[in-house]
């Protein structure tokens, strides 16, 4: 047998699954795009019309609107936390391979138990958080001042809720600083020293440079990450809500528009609006490595 054939025999699995799941439902969702279809009737043609219906949905603009913004916010503090925490626990000492498994554990939970464990936490009236909260600070004020958060009834600390419960799912870009920290040569660190420079320089002019190009990369995943990671706690934790759609991301309202409204073609035109977000953030990916790549060949 020639090694072409070998290797046409090695990458045959890979294309027929890429084939199956992944251009075969692609292809279907542009076909549903087009049409009107609540799995009771044939599908019929509307051209369009979905989109136009998109442009001008409250809902759709709310819930796109809660994407952006859990992206634009979730994402650097997902990665300042897992980040930091990397530098922390980078020292080999007494215990730190519990304190690093404590890092992962959260990211192997089921979600749906993760979120489900997340609803109790966050009750406003017996969660451990308000509780907490509450014995820290004066009676029915946080130590701030503030009235204690109601996580499940007020919009804007709903959307807090949800952005606190992603920064507990960080175990993959925790382990990638890890490694990344663990390849910087001891040399520099040891020269430093030579130089009594302060933690704070050593982390400005050697640690942090060094990590900048995946700190980079790590935010822009994270923001495409952000779509997945939102939709089990807005669906479980908060249901969507608080009134008038204040934690309706896109994911969750494609899946109430096909499932529970039974509106394929609408939601299969959603979809369609978070594939082009997905492509225009692995754009910007494609560019910073390019970038990244010529920065070292120069």
């Amino acid at each position: 047998m020639s090694e072409r054939r070998q290797l046409l025999l090695m990458v045959a699995p890979y294309v027929c699954g890429l084939v199956v799941l992944v251009a075969l439902p692609a292809l279907a969702t542009f076909a549903l795009a087009l049409t009107e279809y609540d799995l009771v009737r044939a599908p019929s043609f509307v051209g369009l019309e979905n989109f136009r219906e998109l442009a001008s949905d409250e809902v759709f603009r709310t819930a796109l609107g809660n994407s952006l913004l859990f992206a634009a916010v979730g994402a650097p503090l997902r990665v300042g936390v897992a980040l930091g925490l990397a530098l922390l626990l980078h020292r080999r000492f007494r215990g730190v391979s519990v304190a690093r498994s404590g890092v992962v554990l959260p990211t192997v939970v089921p979600e749906v138990a993760f979120g489900l464990l997340w609803l109790w936490l966050l009750n406003p009236v017996y969660g451990p958080i308000n509780l907490v909260l509450d014995l820290v600070g004066p009676p029915g004020v946080t130590l701030w001042g503030q009235p204690l958060p109601q996580w499940l009834t007020d919009p804007g600390d709903a959307r807090a809720a949800i952005v606190l419960i992603t920064l507990f799912t960080i175990g993959e870009g925790f382990v990638l600083f890890l490694v990344a920290r663990q390849t910087v040569p001891s040399e520099l660190y040891e020269l430093a020293e030579v130089e009594d420079a302060s933690a704070w320089v050593v982390a400005r002019r050697v640690t942090l440079p060094l990590l900048a190009p995946l700190v980079v990369l790590m935010v822009l995943r994270d923001a495409l990450l952000m779509f997945q990671l939102t939709f089990v706690p807005a669906l479980v934790v908060t249901e969507g809500g608080p009134p008038q759609y204040a934690t309706t991301t896109l994911p969750l309202f494609v899946y109430r528009t096909g499932f529970e409204y039974l509106r394929y073609g609408y939601a299969a035109a959603a979809t369609l609006v978070i594939v082009a977000l997905t492509a225009l953030l692995l754009g910007l990916q494609w560019r910073v490595i390019r970038r990244w790549r010529r920065s070292l060949l120069a």
